[in-house]
């Protein structure tokens, strides 16, 4: 999927549409990618003249690319993806402009609307970040 299909899915809009492509594995995991330009919100600032993407983006950007798995519950009307906790999150080495994010997702526990799951950023290979999520898909208010 690109960022127009994604959008069929997702509420996000920019800047705050964190993925650039998804695709659903056949394993039922989901994977993410997301090209690091330089210029987004979240780089002003932090730091200047070492620009690096902050934690918690990085877990929007997991959990983001997470919802392709809920492809069908997404497109409902009123559907809408919230965030219910964060656990063992580790960030293990910079993500920086100019990078391109691999997010790697997969379902752990379903109990609707409760899903538990568990994400991976990379770039090059190399871990970036990992950790565990939850996230509940309310019906936001008409």
């Amino acid at each position: 999927m690109n960022r127009d299909e994604i959008k069929t899915i997702l509420p996000h809009r920019e800047p705050m549409l964190l993925v650039d492509e998804a695709v659903l594995n056949d394993d039922g995991t989901a994977t993410g990618w997301y090209r690091v330009r330089g210029d987004e919100f979240f780089l002003q600032g932090h730091f200047p003249g070492n620009p690096i993407v902050p934690g918690v983006i990085q877990c929007e950007m997991m959990a983001q690319s997470a919802c392709i798995l809920f492809a069908d519950k997404m497109r409902e009307e009123g559907a809408l993806p919230v965030y219910a906790g964060l656990d063992k999150v580790k960030f293990r080495n910079m993500i920086k402009p100019g990078d391109l994010i691999r997010i790697d997702t997969k379902l752990v526990r379903s109990l609707p609307p409760m899903y538990s799951l568990h994400g991976e950023l990379s770039v090059d290979g190399k871990v970036c970040m990992n950790g565990d999520f939850s996230c509940v898909i309310v019906r936001k208010e008409q």
